[in-house]
This record gives structure tokens, C-alpha cells and sequence, in this order.
């Protein structure tokens, strides 16, 4: 009895990763900052800081692109240079906020029980106030500047982290992969670092990339109003708020100063919302 050879396979064709466009498109405005912010004294013609009261309030021009402040300041050495400050304020802003979050957050969804209940209570009563106005109030009582703005930003904004970090660590905790770690005996540090964070980690990547735009908001706002980065520091909520005192004279300061937050803001919004559609599989050719 013959038999026939059964037809080879071919091979499992896996489907191709699609980058969302905003990634693309983000991750170019974002890297563009970046890359200005670290190499702003070769880029910046100027001194930010140089005062020259002769050239005060000056147009753009040949010799200064985006005019002058109203003490002679060149406009694009201060926006260059405002980057770095912004960017930092982004990285400080979230960084602290996270790892709180993610530890309060894993903590509490693991463990569950009396840990849960305090955990969540103590997120309840941070909760219950607007994000802003308590974060404004902290930075009342303690002055103004940068690293009050920061405290304040970590005592608020870890509550949003710990939310999403324990709805991921509860829906997975039962899962099969963690089952099996724990019955070797591992202690559960080893099962919380290398099987439950790394897979509970995802949505909050994605969240802190978008959180960096209202911190970077809130960073802008409270440097108007005179209580985060203090003159003549360049940072672009405070070159805006130098510059609307002038605005009808010289409308550039505030203008070229919004823009490039703007113009980051955009960026690190699509940025976060285009690593949200890649990790849930909504991206489309």
C-alpha cells in the first residue's frame, strides 16, 4: 500500500509590527527637543541670561531670529535653552509620581486585604482633591521654585499610578504564570519583580508619557503665576508671563515661547497615545 507524502507546511507567517504614524511623527518632535536641550550652548547663539538693555525689545531679525525680551535677551537662545528646563521638569515631574504609584499600586493589588484597604484610603483622601489646587496649595506652604513644584507633584500625582498599576496586578495575580512561580517557594519579592511588574508595567508607560504634557502644563502655569521656575531662569512659562506684560509691543516673546510648548506638548501626546494603540493591537496600516 502506497501513501502519499502529505504536503509540507509553510511557514507560520507572523504579523508584521505596524508603527502607529504618531509615533513616528511624535518621536521626531520629541527626539528634536532632545537633542536641542542637550546640545543648547552649541546651538543657542547667545547667552541666555546676556542683558543688553540697547537691544531691548527688538523684532526678529537677522541677528536675532526671534527679536529680544524686554531687557535684550535673545528670544531663541531663551526658548533653546527653556527646553532643558521643561524637559526636566517633564522627567523630574513623573519619575518620582511613578515609582511611588507602581509600588503602592503592586503592594496593594498583590496582597490585597487590610494592606488594600489602607493603601486605597490613603489614595481615596489624595483623590478627593483636584489635581491642580492641591498641588497649588503644597507649593503655597512650601515657596516657590522648582524643587517645591517637584515635592508637591510627588505627594499628588503617585495616586493615578497605583490605580493603574493594581487593577493590572489584580486581573493577573491568579493567572496560571504566577501560580507557577509560586509554588516553587520563591519569596514574593522574586514573583512581584520578574513575573507580575514586568506584565502589570505596560499601560503605565504609556499613561506617564501623556502624564509628562500636564506636568509640563502645570510646570508652564505655575511658572506664570510666579511659584515654579524663578527669573531670570529660562523656562517658557516664565518668558511667557515676562512677555505679556509687552504683548502688544512685542508680541514675539509670548509667541515663540508658546509655540515651542506647544509644539513639545503635541508631541509628547501623541507620543503617549500612539504607545497605548501599540500595546493594545489598534494600529492600522
Amino acid at each position: 500500500m502506497s501513501m502519499e507524502a502529505a504536503p509540507a507546511s509553510g511557514p507560520i507567517q507572523q504579523a508584521d509590527v505596524i508603527v502607529p504614524w504618531s509615533i513616528i511623527v511624535a518621536g521626531s518632535i520629541v527626539g528634536a527637543w532632545v537633542l536641542l536641550a542637550l546640545f543648547a550652548p552649541v546651538v543657542a547663539p547667545y547667552d541666555p541670561t546676556a542683558v543688553d538693555i540697547m537691544n531691548a525689545l527688538k523684532g526678529p531679525s537677522a541677528a536675532h531670529w526671534f527679536g529680544t525680551d524686554q531687557v535684550g535677551r535673545d528670544m531663541l537662545s531663551r526658548v533653546i535653552h527653556g527646553a532643558r528646563i521643561d524637559l526636566l521638569m517633564c522627567l523630574a515631574g513623573v519619575l518620582p509620581p511613578l515609582i511611588i504609584g507602581t509600588t503602592v499600586g503592586l503592594l496593594s493589588g498583590y496582597y490585597g486585604g487590610v494592606i488594600d484597604t489602607l493603601l486605597m484610603r490613603l489614595y481615596d483622601l489624595t483623590a478627593a482633591f483636584p489635581f491642580f489646587v492641591l498641588v497649588l496649595a503644597i507649593v503655597g506652604v512650601l515657596g516657590p521654585g522648582l524643587l517645591n513644584f517637584f515635592i508637591a507633584l510627588a505627594l499628588v500625582g503617585w495616586v493615578t499610578y497605583a490605580r493603574l498599576v493594581r487593577a493590572e496586578v489584580m486581573a493577573i495575580r491568579d493567572s496560571e504564570y504566577v501560580q507557577a512561580a509560586q509554588c516553587p517557594g520563591y519569596p514574593d519579592r522574586v514573583v512581584l519583580l520578574r513575573h507580575v511588574l514586568p506584565n502589570a508595567f505596560g499601560p503605565v508607560v504609556a499613561y506617564a508619557v501623556s502624564d509628562a504634557v500636564l506636568v509640563m502644563l502645570a510646570g508652564a502655569s505655575f511658572g506664570f503665576l510666579g511659584m515654579g521656575a524663578q527669573p531670570p531662569l529660562a523656562e517658557w512659562g516664565v518668558m511667557i508671563a515676562d512677555g505679556s506684560r509687552y504683548i502688544r509691543q512685542a508680541w514675539w516673546i509670548c509667541m515663540f515661547s508658546g509655540l515651542a510648548a506647544i509644539s513639545l506638548g503635541l508631541g509628547l501626546a501623541f507620543l503617549g497615545d500612539g504607545l497605548g494603540q501599540l500595546r493594545r493591537g489598534q494600529v492600522s496600516a
